[in-house]
């Protein structure tokens, strides 16, 4: 896998992740992860927590949470806190992955059918959509977990249902992704990967078809 796999010759489909891929939010994220256990007195440790927690649900999120730091409390209480400290860095200072935009116009719109597959809530998602237009960029294809019963990944049923949407076989989809769960999660669904190193290092999204390190070296993968 990794660099010497190859991807479909003719790819019909592109479905983006959000977190990590469309958007620079990862950064807000890990702030909001700080504060949000800071007020409980305890040191956020991105090293042992951060591969683990992207790419998961809201819910899911506080629950590896509760698991490596023993957070008292209400589940539903605790994720509204948290969404609240991540809705005020989303509305202040959420932009787009550096070269996702000219990436996305030159190379992508109008050459491959193309949505969102994201883990993010969708409350999340609508401060991101009114502060940047993402749904208009997609045509409004945005999907989510609950599109597919709340089944998020890594299991592969929102890739499934977005390549369906698009009305293109998984064999002609590429994946764009940033974390482990949702390259596995694409890889399950039967579809090529690209995970992009703007989250993690390399080696932790090495079973990615193709792993670069930003949009520009992404250019040439879809050739």
């Amino acid at each position: 896998m990794g660099e010497h796999a190859s991807l479909p010759a003719s790819p019909e489909a592109v479905l983006f992740d959000c977190d990590g891929v469309v958007l620079d939010s990862e950064v807000l994220w890990d702030r909001a992860e700080v504060e949000f256990l800071a007020r409980r007195g305890i040191v956020f440790d991105s090293a042992r927590t951060k591969p683990l927690i992207t790419g998961l649900g809201m819910t899911a999120g506080i629950l590896l949470l509760q698991e490596q730091y023993g957070l008292p409390g209400d589940i539903e209480e605790l994720s509204r806190e948290r969404i609240e400290i991540v809705r005020g860095f989303f509305e202040r200072e959420l932009r787009f992955t550096e070269g996702f935009l000219d990436f996305f116009e030159t190379r992508i719109r109008g050459r491959f059918r193309t949505c969102i597959a994201t883990s993010m809530s969708a409350d999340i998602f609508a401060v991101a959509d009114r502060r940047l237009g993402i749904s208009h960029l997609f045509d409004g294809r945005v999907y989510f977990p609950s599109h597919v019963g709340g089944r998020a990944k890594p299991e592969p049923d929102l890739f499934l249902y977005a390549a369906a949407q698009l009305a293109a076989p998984p064999e002609r989809c590429v994946v764009i992704e940033d974390s482990p769960r949702g390259i596995e999660a694409g890889r399950r669904a039967g579809m090529r990967v690209i995970g992009l190193a703007t989250t993690h290092p390399r080696e932790l999204i090495a079973n990615a078809d193709v792993v670069v390190g930003s949009f520009v070296e992404m250019d040439a993968k879809l050739s």
